[in-house]
């Protein structure tokens, strides 16, 4: 016998538009949407989806734009209709994207006007219908006025595939169900203390589970408001703080240094502000303090694109006297520290945290062998490395795959050294990451070259229009050899000392 059908995710604005229809749900570029009307936009743009495009239950449909309230219509109405979002990197270069929408199969690539140039590159040899948000989708609504949504859509159905890069230079797309991100959303409720009096400022980017899952689909599964931003600008970050009654926010640590040096920042008001959210990476104690001396509270969150993304917390009350944890296992969620012969590592040890919860991502797309190596019995290996203390508060120790996070963005070696690998003249290489005050680090390139090999410029110039420009190195060392250990393996950690000793 079939379990019964549990109502899809959309069902949140229809309470909302039944219990508090004029309730602002979203305010953007001067406009807001009360819940009712977002509701019934949203069905709109389901029909459209449906008889307009003919798109079917589990078809892949992408997004390629700035952050936009036709964005998140789009996310709820595919909810509505069991399609699968498949939301774009907007950093990434045509080729990247090729791949993307090639691995996803996607049949839809809806896009807005800051990116028309770049469409045709993205699409080329590929089957995916481009369809531009600015224009031909209000004449796809149109299209298809009077008709009604068909659907069966469900809480176990995919409902995103966020494409996060993996150690092998590929990217992987994480599968997220419509179940993992309401429970992601009753997990940060609890973190966040929400109400539907909350009102979110969201200028991170939807195309990671940062921007979409920390606090935006939180907030409308509670029935607060969320004000937009098309990306983060610090201007209009710190106006909206001041005068549009915001009560949270989620900053990455490049965003809040840019807010703290803003000439505006020491005499800002903050009189709604009750806590500022912060995470993706070793966040600098500095900027927590920065913001306690302030009086707002600034709690971390650790997690992952595979968990949904909440794993730990800090809770508001606790976030001074806990400054600089990564917080407590979050409610609903399982976390423990691996060391490497798979046997938990005991209290003040650093392990490998691996995470199990309800809001963990279901598989990699078209990757059986990654979901196996990620996957333990339902546990979440994250790569990452923690300490627990004796209060059962976890501290961020060190990244095991040696990702570089420069700017709140990911960005994994091997790919740039498939890259360096091709270069006439280049013996050897690795790249790693150099502090930087502004971006947290930086990757730099460690090559041995041959008599005649390639400068400085040659090597950097290589990565135009192979790789996103955000990831490119910053620098090249050269290097006579690199270090490696009995094995023949070169040692990371030496050759990012040895980066580091090297002039800028």
């Amino acid at each position: 016998m079939m379990g019964a059908k549990t109502q899809s995710i959309d069902s949140w604005l229809k309470a909302h538009a039944t219990h508090q229809p004029n309730h602002p749900a979203v305010h953007f570029e001067g406009h807001t949407w009360t819940y009712r009307a977002f509701s019934d936009w949203v069905e709109q743009v389901a029909v459209a989806l449906q008889h307009s495009l003919g798109l079917k239950p589990g078809d892949r449909v992408a997004y390629y734009g700035k952050n936009c309230d036709t964005e998140v219509a789009l996310f709820f109405a595919c909810a509505r209709l069991g399609l699968i979002i498949v939301p774009l990197n907007w950093r990434l270069v045509p080729a990247e994207l090729n791949y993307i929408l090639g691995d996803s199969g996607a049949k839809v690539l809806f896009h807005d006007d800051n990116f028309l140039d770049q469409v045709p590159a993205a699409l080329v040899g590929l089957a995916t219908l481009a369809v531009n948000t600015s224009d031909r989708l209000d004449a796809l609504i149109d299209k298809s006025q009077g008709l009604a949504v068909a659907t069966d859509a469900d809480l176990s159905d995919p409902m995103f595939i966020v494409y996060t890069s993996g150690t092998t230079g590929r990217p992987k797309g994480a599968v997220l169900t419509q179940e993992s991100i309401l429970w992601n959303a009753i997990i940060s409720v609890h973190a966040h203390d929400f109400t539907p009096a909350d009102h979110i400022l969201n200028m991170l980017p939807l195309f990671h589970v940062g921007g979409i899952n920390i606090q935006m689909m939180p907030c409308f599964f509670i029935g607060g408001t969320m004000t937009l931003h098309p990306a983060f600008d610090a201007d209009e970050t710190i106006r909206a703080l001041e005068y549009q009654g915001i009560t949270t926010t989620v900053c990455v640590p490049t965003v809040m240094k840019a807010l703290m040096f803003h000439p505006d920042w020491g005499d800002l008001k903050l009189p709604t502000l009750r806590l500022f959210n912060t995470g993706s990476t070793d966040v600098p104690v500095e900027i927590i303090e920065a913001n306690h001396k302030r009086g707002i509270p600034m709690v971390q969150v650790y997690g992952a694109t595979e968990t949904g993304p909440i794993a730990t917390y800090q809770k508001a009350h606790e976030a001074r006297s806990t400054q600089g944890s990564i917080g407590r296992c979050g409610a609903h969620t399982q976390v423990k520290l691996m060391l490497a012969d798979a046997t938990e590592a005991p209290l003040g040890e650093p392990g490998e945290i691996w995470v199990k919860g309800p809001n963990n991502f279901s598989h990699y797309w078209n990757n059986p062998e990654a979901t196996e190596a990620a996957l333990v019995d339902g546990w979440f290996r994250t790569g990452d490395v923690a300490v627990q203390d004796e209060n059962g508060l976890y501290w961020f120790a060190d990244r095991v795959k040696h990702v570089i996070i420069s700017g709140g963005e990911n960005i994994y070696p091997a790919e740039l050294e498939r890259v360096l690998g091709r270069i006439p003249g280049i013996r050897e290489c690795a790249v790693v990451g150099r502090a930087h005050p502004k971006w947290g680090e930086v990757p730099v390139a460690a090559v041995v070259i041959t008599k005649n090999g390639p400068d400085r410029a040659t090597i950097l110039a290589a990565f135009t229009d192979k790789i996103a420009r955000f990831k490119h190195p910053k620098d090249v060392v050269f290097l006579p050899a690199l270090p490696r250990n009995t094995m023949g393996k070169v040692l990371a950690s030496e050759v990012r000392k040895l980066v580091a000793a090297a002039p800028d």
